[in-house]
């Protein structure tokens, strides 16, 4: 891609539309450099200390927006929440659909640094892919935007379709000023059908389109055992430390083949459809990919319920995964007993779950097990449901045809283990629009670890699928099944 303009061998560009396909290779030199510059600002949402970065983040993301050729671009405020951005183009005519297309541009913590095999934030290519954090999830997904729209404003001096872009600042925090946006903007971002550049293809080269989403909540622990820390000679044996409390209390969480053992957790988890689980069966499911996917280390056994299949487990079932813990390093640790650990939680939803029920099923299984009577609170987070789509109707098809054309081949139909918060509260704020969710990464991206990664053929094929179901969508009714 860095050198050359010319489209992937295996793109078959829909008759009629081969001027927009010209451009979108033509335009793929600065497109690159546009996410490229994107990919250099740390827009880390968790952080209070990036939040002029995550700004300077929607910013640079406005000035593309207006690259582009959208109008109206600006930066939508809350109180207290990091700025979406927003722009639009309307010009296709009452009758014509407006479509919303979705990204965002806050990023996840890098982790490690020194496990990357670059700089986070300094965008590297290797073996023809973009090393770097946010390159995959999801500051691609706003460039396929750019890029789409783009390519169509300069071959035709018009869009098919009326055009609203919607790029979120606070995706990787679970969206906790949704509600509020939705109630301020919902009459600005109205709109017919959602296109979200966010989620997975099935394989490289292989695309995908994502009708589950998993729900997301998380909780904060704080075990204490004593009113300050103590020497670990003096009165190690007779009384409890926080740590080993914490992890007694954390191992209650999962029975030994790691499925959850939370009584109540899981009581109102919808069961997968026949239809669903032909779908699955279709993919072919093969665990030692899996294991080469996520690296897995010799002899590490996959966990969950072994009745059900693995994409099941991650798909369709719950999860309760500590994911941060405040207790010294190994290089500050002291012979002491520790005083206080705080742990937090983070869950993912499936289908059919009350975040609100699960979640307070959970803390009482914390205030239930905690051992040796030591002190437990439990401050429950952010929530949302899982989301579920029935495929089908003017869109989908439309969505089948354009990653036909930009991938050559049909795309696979999945579930997604992770959480997009915007969907159903957008899908239902305009009457149950249809969502269009389209892979951005592939397995290999990485996302939220080390070394996340945008396999740049794929990339150009996901811009012009972008590209090619705006002139879809154009002669459809820009209607679809949801549930």
């Amino acid at each position: 891609m860095s050198e050359t303009t010319a489209l992937p061998s295996s793109t078959h560009v829909p008759d009629g539309l081969e001027d927009v396909a010209d451009q979108v290779a033509a335009q793929l030199p600065d497109t690159r450099a546009w996410l490229e510059d994107l990919v250099r600002i740390p827009s880390i949402s968790v952080s209070p200390d990036h939040v002029d970065q995550v700004r300077a983040s929607a910013e640079r993301t406005a000035e593309r927006l207006r690259d582009a050729g959208l109008e109206d671009v600006q930066l939508l405020e809350l109180e207290g929440a990091h700025p979406y951005v927003t722009g639009s183009w309307l010009h296709a005519g009452p009758d014509a659909p407006t479509v919303l297309l979705y990204a965002h541009h806050d990023v996840q913590p890098v982790g490690t640094p020194d496990r990357w095999g670059s700089e986070p934030f300094t965008p590297t290519e290797r073996d023809g892919r973009l090393f770097g954090r946010g390159a995959a999830d999801d500051k691609a997904g706003i460039m396929a935007h750019v890029a789409a729209i783009r390519a169509w404003l300069t071959a035709r001096g018009t869009l098919p379709v009326n055009v609203k872009v919607i790029i979120e600042g606070e995706e990787e925090i679970g969206s906790p000023h949704l509600g509020a946006f939705l109630e301020r903007y919902a009459e600005l971002l109205q709109a017919d059908v959602i296109v979200l550049t966010d989620l997975v293809n099935w394989k490289l080269g292989w695309p995908g389109l994502t009708t589950t989403l998993r729900g997301m909540a998380d909780a904060t622990i704080t075990v204490r055992s004593l009113e300050q820390p103590v020497h670990s000679g003096m009165w190690g044996g007779a009384v409890p430390d926080a740590l080993t409390a914490t992890t007694r209390l954390l191992a209650s969480l999962h029975h030994d083949d790691g499925s959850i053992a939370v009584a109540g957790f899981a009581d109102d988890v919808r069961p997968m459809s026949d239809d669903e689980r032909a779908q699955v069966a279709a993919l072919g499911e093969d665990p030692d990919e899996i294991r080469h996917e996520v690296r897995m280390l010799d002899g590490v056994r996959f966990v969950g319920d072994p009745d059900r299949t693995l994409l099941e487990r991650m798909w369709a079932q719950p999860t309760i995964t500590p994911t941060g813990m405040d207790v010294p390093s190994v290089s500050d640790a002291s012979n002491t007993l520790l005083a206080r650990v705080d742990t937090k939680l983070s869950c993912r939803l499936a289908p059919g779950q009350d975040p609100d029920r699960a979640m307070e099923a959970l803390a009482q299984h914390l205030r239930d097990h905690t051992p040796w009577g030591v002190h437990v609170e439990v401050a429950l987070g952010e929530r949302n449901p899982a989301w579920v789509m029935e495929p089908g109707g003017a869109a989908w098809d439309a969505a089948i045809d354009a990653m036909a054309a930009a991938y050559g081949r049909d795309p696979a139909i999945l579930g997604c283990g992770g959480s997009i918060p915007f969907v159903g509260p957008f899908s239902d704020a305009f009457g149950g629009a249809p969502c269009l969710l389209v892979g951005i990464e592939d397995p290999a991206s990485n996302a939220h670890g080390e070394d996340e990664s945008l396999h740049l053929e794929d990339f150009v094929k996901a811009c012009l699928t972008e590209a090619f179901l705006l002139g879809g969508l154009a002669g459809s009714a820009a209607t679809g099944g949801e549930g």
